[in-house]
């Protein structure tokens, strides 16, 4: 950085762009082959290419942060405006969900018996599993916060322990999850009641592997002595992201296992 006159980050020419967008193409090409003619070979190509140019392009973005100096406070700060507007469309895009639910259980139809839930499901008991799964994203809620407050003191051992705790806790969520799903007595095709509840709770189960996800990756990063008590926002932007989906999921409890059932 000692040859620029300006904090900002001139980032180099790249080809990730490219082959992101080009493995992109593949991948709903491929998709459309899958569903139409049952063939899974365009979607593999493509999806072994986007996950190459992820790696590929986030390695990149590491190399540059941690061992370049191109991430200073003022490119930081740009990088926490782009999470803050990256979880908003977030909530904007589980709005939808939570709208078409609502939609459908406030003035159930006569197609649907007219009653919520509609005549013939039956609903999953809230106190059952969705209550231990409720009280394990919570517990993971006080640990990413218990390992950032050890970051930013830091503590590295009792960071490293914290995050730990919090991927284990993520990976048993997914794991309850899977189980309810095979265990459900209805379908994704029961109807308004099935679509709204596996559509919902699936998109969030996604989010709950891609936040346990980029909390392994921090973790193998901090391992690697790549964090700071001051320089640590890939780990920061980690954490806002698993309190976002904390927080959607105690949305998602109340609305569908509860209020819903």
């Amino acid at each position: 950085m000692t040859h620029q006159t300006h904090a900002y980050h001139m980032v180099n020419p790249s080809p990730w762009p490219l082959t992101g967008a080009l493995s992109a193409l593949l991948l709903t090409s491929g998709l459309i082959m899958w569903f139409h003619f049952n063939s899974m070979l365009l979607m593999t190509v493509g999806l072994v290419c986007t996950l190459l140019t992820m790696f590929q392009w986030w390695r990149d973005v590491i190399r540059e942060s941690t061992f370049q100096g191109h991430h200073t406070p003022v490119v930081q700060k740009g990088l926490r405006y782009g999470m803050i507007l990256f979880i908003t469309s977030e909530v904007f895009f589980f709005l939808g969900f939570f709208w078409a639910f609502y939609h459908s259980s406030l003035a159930p139809t006569p197609e649907l018996g007219n009653c919520w839930p509609p005549v013939g499901i039956f609903p999953m008991n809230p106190l059952e599993v969705p209550l231990l799964n409720t009280a394990i994203l919570l517990t993971s809620g006080v640990s990413i916060t218990w390992a950032h407050h050890s970051l930013m003191e830091g503590d590295r051992k009792q960071m490293i322990q914290a995050l730990f705790i919090t991927i284990v806790l993520g990976a048993y969520f997914t794991v309850l999850q899977a189980m309810e799903y095979y265990e459900a007595p209805f379908t994704i095709s029961d109807g308004i009641y099935g679509s709204t509840f596996f559509v919902a709770t699936g998109f969030h189960g996604l989010h709950v592997i891609i936040g346990s996800t980029f909390l392994v990756v921090c973790l193998l990063r901090q391992l690697h002595f790549h964090f700071t008590s001051t320089h640590h926002f890939g780990f920061e932007a980690a954490a806002w992201y698993w309190h976002f989906v904390d927080v959607v999921w105690l949305f998602l409890y109340v609305s569908i296992y509860w209020w819903g059932s």
